[in-house]
């Protein structure tokens, strides 16, 4: 046997050798748009639980009707559970569109969309779909971060 017997044909390492370098062709705009992502995110799941808390706003007889007939909420008296939900619709929302706090809003609002599933006694398989998305999106905020187009950036970059 020769020594060259051993040796890999050059002529497939050339491609092979690209590999990387359309690696990084392709992950360069992918990077430049986790920031846009993000924020289509955050304005997403912020819209959805924030017009829900303006419905319970509303109308707050029918809101306390439904958390006394309708939803259970596990170990918090209906009317608590109604207060608590709606601020949590309509101040979380703000901080995660803002990007304030972080990761607070995303998992705050993962708490009420949590609660919201389990406090219904049936759930519409697509309604149920519906959280599952949000969910998603929220554990993604939540464990990424709010991207780079946040408030709290903003002040970091001023301090």
């Amino acid at each position: 046997m020769t020594s060259n017997s051993f040796q890999r044909p050059s002529s497939k390492w050339p491609r092979l050798q690209r590999i990387p370098l359309l690696w990084q062709w392709l992950e360069r705009p992918l990077n430049a748009l986790q920031p846009l992502l993000a924020l289509l995110g955050r304005l997403y799941v912020a819209q959805v639980f924030f017009l829900s808390g303006l419905t319970k706003l509303r109308d707050w007889d029918i809101t306390l009707a439904l958390f006394n007939d309708e939803y259970h909420v596990p170990f918090l008296p209906p009317e608590v559970a109604a207060y608590m939900g709606t601020a949590g619709e309509l101040g979380l929302p703000l901080l995660l569109v803002l990007g304030l706090g972080g990761r607070v809003a995303p998992l705050g609002l993962s708490v009420v969309n949590l609660v919201a599933v389990l406090s219904l006694s049936e759930i519409v398989p697509a309604a149920l779909q519906q959280h599952v998305s949000w969910g998603i999106v929220l554990a993604a905020l939540a464990v990424f971060g709010p991207g780079r187009w946040t408030l709290d950036r903003l002040i970091d970059q001023r301090s």
